[in-house]
């Protein structure tokens, strides 16, 4: 006997083993159980996700010799002929290449008769949006009010190129894009029925490879059992697929934290030598960044047996929330952006290169710090009040330190600076900081930003320090109001600078101008 592929064997034949299509399945099946039948379907969605196996179901669950029920038995001969293409009822028509409306006509001529064999004759129509006008005016009629025994199934991947005096007429099931997950648990049942042994991370490759399409991973699947020899392994099915190793992307996260630039463009180089698709190694780093944002705030949500999972969550300790966002958004344009360079490689080794450059640069990179920021076991007075040769001594609690002055030497972006921007020095020991908020500002209190700032005082006074933050009114003196005043005093300055012009008080007085203030920025 000639094999088989998997995609046709494990065709579902029952509403039970459709895999992903619940919201669909319930509709049907209530319908069916009730008898509330109507007379055109119409079932929409991505290749392979089970359109045309859902109409021969429904098929079957119409002309089962059981009667119409939700469970065909499978065993009648009507269910067997319709599993096996050879009910002559049930007409599949792919109109693709039947687009004419003289063939739409011929097909609609014999509705009119009694099915031979079936209580129902069933026409399946897939891709119906590729009908011509015509041809789609020539069934209106038919469609609308065809004979009892006659049942429209219309399956497409675009319904927006149908006309809506067709969609009217149907009812309308959007089937879903099947998750990764999803596909990876049915290819492990089917593997375990056939008795082929495979490696978990193999199964989730292959799963999202197949971008939502169940059909695409059973011939994913069928293509890695014959390049595994009967077995499927990580390393086969990354070759196979021209896949890009966790490690390599690892490789490249770890020379980024050690600001090694030529190690991030070795692991480039190895990847070419490899002939890797440098557009699934951007898809892939984006999906990496994204693993490890959830493992900065959100670690519960990763799997305890995931076997990346210790090392997701090392890398995630040592990069800030900030710039894993950052990150993120540098992979998803660089592979947006991959057609239009020189070539695949130099648009992925310019993406490489942007993120190192807009990596965080420790102080003590370049033989020098961040702008802004004082050494961590430093002074906590800003440059400006220093003279020059003095040396500030280290910060003690209570030691006259100003909160606006701490705040500026701390690195801090995002949410964590604009909590800090609205908080004020309460008080301040070797072991505790107080910080007040005003309520109004209360929505600033998130766990992230809390941590974030309380770990950056900690790296700033060189030892632990406890961070609380109290909700109760204050005097007002919080770095963000001094910034405000800051700007209000500038664009008051700013406007009486241009008030007392001459040219703008002549032209005032001659033409009865008015000075739109707002239009003025302080320069």
């Amino acid at each position: 006997m000639s094999y088989q592929v998997l995609a046709r064997k494990w065709r579902p034949r029952t509403f039970a083993s459709l895999v992903g299509q619940e919201h669909v399945v319930r509709a049907l099946t209530h319908a069916l159980t009730e008898q509330r039948l109507h007379h055109a379907y119409l079932f929409t969605g991505t290749r392979g996700v089970g359109k045309t196996t859902l109409a021969r179901i429904l098929a079957k669950a119409l002309n089962c010799e059981s009667g119409v029920t939700a469970t065909p038995c499978g065993v009648c001969s009507a269910c067997r002929e319709i599993d096996s293409g050879r009910f002559v009822d049930l007409l599949e028509v792919d109109a693709a290449t039947n687009t004419k409306v003289d063939e739409m006509r011929q097909l609609l001529e014999n509705a009119v008769y009694a099915p031979t064999r079936g209580r129902f004759k069933v026409y399946v129509i897939d891709e119906v949006h590729m009908l011509s006008n015509s041809a789609f005016n020539a069934m209106l009629k038919t469609l609308e009010e065809p004979p009892e025994h006659v049942k429209f199934i219309l399956a497409t991947t675009d319904p927006q190129k149908i006309p809506v005096t067709v969609l009217s007429r149907c009812l309308q099931f959007n089937l879903k894009q099947m998750t990764p997950p999803l596909i990876a648990g049915h290819l492990k049942h089917i593997l375990e029925a056939e008795s082929i042994s495979a490696e978990a991370a193999a199964l989730q490759l292959l799963a999202r490879s197949a971008a939502g399409s169940m059909r695409d991973a059973l011939s994913l699947l069928d293509q890695a059992i014959a390049h595994g020899s009967g077995k499927i392994e990580e390393a086969q099915v990354r070759e196979m697929l021209g896949a890009v190793d966790l490690d390599h992307l690892f490789s490249i996260a770890d020379a980024l934290l050690a600001g090694d630039a030529t190690a991030m463009l070795q692991v480039a180089d190895d990847m070419a030598t490899r002939s890797l698709s440098f557009d699934t190694a951007l898809q892939e780093m984006a999906g990496l960044f994204t693993r490890l944002q959830i493992a900065q705030l959100a670690p519960q949500a990763i799997a305890d047996d995931l076997p990346e999972r210790s090392r997701l969550l090392e890398i995630a300790a040592r990069l800030d929330p900030e710039f894993v966002q950052l990150a993120y958004q540098i992979a998803v344009h660089g592979r947006q952006e991959l057609p239009l360079a020189p070539d695949e490689q130099a648009g992925f080794i310019m993406t490489l290169l942007r993120l190192y450059a807009f990596r965080p640069v420790p102080d003590d990179e370049s033989g020098g710090r961040q702008q802004g920021a004082a050494p961590a076991d430093g002074p906590v007075a800003s440059s400006s009040t220093l003279a020059p040769g003095q040396t500030a001594a280290p910060a003690e609690a209570g030691a006259g330190v100003g909160w606006h002055d701490i705040l500026a030497a701390l690195k801090l972006g995002g949410m964590a600076r604009e909590l800090a921007q609205h908080c004020e020095l309460r008080e301040l020991g070797k072991a505790r900081m107080v910080l007040g908020l005003s309520p109004t500002h209360r929505h600033l209190l998130m766990k992230p930003a809390q941590d974030k700032l309380q770990q950056s005082l900690a790296g700033h006074f060189g030892h632990p320090l406890q961070l609380a933050i109290e909700l109760e009114e204050g005097s007002g003196d919080t770095p963000a109001a001094a910034a405000q005043r800051d700007h209000r005093e500038r664009m008051d300055r700013a406007i009486a600078s241009v008030e007392q012009d001459g040219f703008v008080r002549q032209v005032i007085e001659t033409f009865d101008a008015t000075l739109i203030e707002s239009s003025i920025k302080p320069i």
